[in-house]
């Protein structure tokens, strides 16, 4: 029997990315994943981008587990209510909420210093990629709470105080960090553990586009840029959500974040395509310490 065949999940922003990702590795543990977000067949909520959430339902079937999708802008906070009355309708319980709701990626505004930013798009990175966690956090921790038991997992880029380049970009990712840090201090009397986890140099679905190449031919994209080497398919930080959920001790990481990288240290799962990358060492060892020769 699988360690998650009994375990309701929910992944908010599983249409692509790393979303996707950890909504299939729970399904190949044997969940029931429900598969939240905007893009559906015949519309999507990205120009030119062709995933959806119905595509992510059928791959988390396919890995083991059985994929449910439901359209939800979790801006909308009726709309998220109604989510989780339809989950507690239909399974009584929910074990695992994920938040990994962002669409900002067309908002940010790199090599600008804050004082160039258009300010009506850093307010709205906030509010797809923090205010939608708070809502979505808001109305699903009642079923746990309610059971004594579960788990808010916050997805974020980063797992140190160190600055991301754009302001707004890192006070979204900084928020969510410190969004599963106080939620786990109101949870923790109630049985319910929130944290939150980042994946390295994510190998995802717009990555690999923008490098031109496929997850076939991946490493080709080093050349355009060289850290792309040690990037993760989507599927690593599945599988370290994945082991987290399955973890009977997860309440001693309650209010942390963690690492891909580290998380398969500890529980010693690989990527997908069984590999083992290590964002955090190879940082270390080839972008934080190397020396700036330009003049």
């Amino acid at each position: 029997m699988k360690p998650l065949s009994s375990k309701i999940a929910l992944v908010a922003g599983a249409t692509r990315g790393a979303g996707r990702g950890i909504a299939c590795m729970l399904g190949e543990q044997g969940a029931t994943v429900y598969c939240t977000g905007r893009s559906v067949r015949g519309h999507s909520a990205f120009e030119g981008r062709p995933e959806t959430i119905q595509e992510t339902a059928e791959m988390v079937t396919a890995y083991g587990g059985k994929g449910i999708a439901i359209q939800v802008d979790h801006t909308d906070e009726q709309q998220v209510a109604a989510l989780f009355a339809r989950v507690q309708a239909e399974q009584g319980q929910l074990d695992v909420l994920v938040n990994d709701i962002w669409g900002g990626d067309p908002l940010a505004e790199w090599g600008k210093p804050f004082w160039e930013l258009d300010m009506a798009k850093g307010w709205r990175m906030q509010e797809l990629a923090v205010r939608t966690h708070l809502i979505t956090s808001r109305y699903g921790v009642l079923m746990l709470v309610a059971r004594g038991q579960g788990l808010i997992i916050e997805i974020t880029d980063g797992d140190t105080p160190r600055y991301r380049g754009n302001l707004t970009y890192d006070l979204a990712k900084a928020s969510v960090i410190r969004l599963a840090f106080g939620m786990a201090e109101e949870l923790r009397p109630h049985g319910v553990t929130a944290l939150a986890v980042t994946p390295g140099f994510l190998r995802s679905e717009a990555m690999l586009e923008l490098f031109g190449v496929t997850e076939a031919n991946w490493q080709d994209g080093a050349k355009v840029e060289p850290h792309f080497i040690a990037s993760e398919t989507p599927y690593f930080v599945g599988r370290a959500v994945a082991a987290l959920a399955a973890d009977p001790h997860v309440a001693e990481k309650a209010g942390g974040v963690f690492s891909s990288w580290g998380l398969s240290d500890e529980y010693g799962f690989l990527d997908i395509d069984g590999r083992r990358p290590h964002w955090g060492r190879y940082y270390a060892e080839n972008v934080e310490n190397v020396p700036n020769t330009s003049s």
